[in-house]
């Protein structure tokens, strides 16, 4: 085998932990590896290339399962990118939809803090609110 390389050298080239990466080859998105003699994994510049793409995709917050079609997708240069395009769009809908819930979290707690009166404990709005989330968080501003 020409151009392998050990965990280690995979590792630094892509950015990604060795735990990660083997967290990775246990659930199937990067292949196992050959290993040498002395049982050491083996990896090939295919690995690199696998790995890179899988690390901008969990940074770009694509959950497993939509990194798993995505490599699969990748492979068939031939289809269409329609199920790429879904896949992202659901993706952006979920960002849109977190994006909402913690801008309406950022106005409840901007409230908690505008509510208190910096005084003692006894009186704090902030640990009010907190020992009364229900009331909080169905609390409309």
């Amino acid at each position: 085998m020409s151009d392998v390389m050990a965990i280690g050298v995979l590792s630094r080239k892509t950015g990604v932990k060795v735990p990660t990466i083997r967290f990775y080859e246990g659930i199937g998105l990067l292949p196992a590896p050959p290993r040498s003699e002395g049982n050491r994994r083996l990896y090939s510049t295919e690995a690199v290339d696998r790995l890179r793409f899988i690390r901008h995709a969990r940074e770009l917050g694509f959950e497993v399962e939509a990194i798993r079609e995505l490599l699969d997708l990748a492979e068939q240069p031939q289809r269409s990118c329609a199920k790429v395009d879904a896949l992202a769009r659901e993706h952006l809908h979920a960002i849109t939809s977190r994006i909402e819930r913690l801008t309406a979290l950022k106005t409840e707690v901007e409230h908690m803090i505008k509510s208190c009166a910096k005084g003692r404990i006894a009186q704090c709005r902030i640990i009010e609110a907190l020992s009364h989330h229900e009331h909080c968080l169905n609390h409309k501003h």
